[in-house]
């Protein structure tokens, strides 16, 4: 959506696709060439067996770069895109020019600021139970507890709105995608990050992130300490919005993006 060379690339979170941005791409149309893809096996992408280690994601991100022609581009990413978004900052900085993070816990993490918010990722533990996981996306049922349940602003949720996410769960092959992205994490990503991949990790594009405090799973005091890796970064911390910041402010995230990437 939009023209020009002022590019903005859009990065969703789980469990929903590109339809996340639906209300940030018109409101930076205006002044910017807006891209939301769809991450590997979300939305309309191909859900492949494997790849959804989260260095992979990123380089699908880079790879769709090179294949447009992309040389530098602004980012803005929420949940596991928001993740990707900042491994790709750490990755390929001289790709990106700016970017907006929104409620996630960067790869640099400490485990003394993580560690007494563990328990809160309860919900994931059932995504990885055998079968179980699967059987939750295909349900049609467990998406939409997800995205109301996860809000402050419950009352954003329409059907129509809730359906376009969970719908596309019910084919088997974005299950099973949705699940490997947690079961990759938990037991293949999370053990290097706590040896220590990302400690000395120091994030050199301007970056700013907007943390809605009423997020049940991921909470802003698991920030701290983020200014040994990225003494630049802006923090604002939203009060009355939940983990799905940009459906339930998606005013207040639009003004953020057009005055950062202006």
């Amino acid at each position: 959506m939009g023209e020009g060379d002022d590019v903005v690339l859009c990065l969703h979170g789980w469990p929903q696709h590109w339809y996340e941005w639906r209300q940030l791409m018109p409101a930076l149309a205006d002044r910017h060439r807006v891209i939301a893809l769809d991450q590997r096996g979300f939305g309309w992408s191909e859900a492949t067996p494997g790849g959804y280690e989260k260095e992979e994601l990123a380089a699908d991100v880079l790879a769709l770069l090179d294949e447009l022609g992309l040389e530098r581009v602004k980012l803005v990413g929420h949940d596991w895109g928001g993740y990707v978004g900042f491994l790709l900052c750490l990755r390929a900085p001289r790709r990106f020019e700016r970017y907006l993070a929104l409620n996630i816990i960067p790869p640099w993490a400490s485990r003394r600021a993580m560690a007494p918010h563990l328990w809160r990722f309860w919900y994931q533990w059932l995504i990885l139970a055998p079968g179980l996981g699967h059987r939750l996306h295909t349900s049609g049922q467990y998406v939409p507890k997800v995205l109301v349940g996860g809000s402050v602003q419950r009352d954003v949720w329409d059907a129509a709105t809730i359906h376009a996410f969970s719908d596309t769960f019910r084919e088997p092959a974005r299950a099973r995608a949705a699940v490997q992205m947690y079961r990759v994490f938990n037991f293949r990503e999370m053990p290097e990050i706590v040896a220590g991949r990302y400690a000395r990790a120091r994030l050199e594009v301007p970056t700013r992130m907007l943390f809605g405090t009423g997020d049940a799973a991921l909470r802003p005091e698991s920030l701290a300490g983020w200014r040994r890796h990225a003494p630049e970064m802006q923090v604002e911390l939203v009060d009355g919005c939940g983990h799905f910041i940009v459906d339930e402010a998606p005013e207040l995230v639009a003004d953020r993006a057009r005055e950062f990437f202006a």
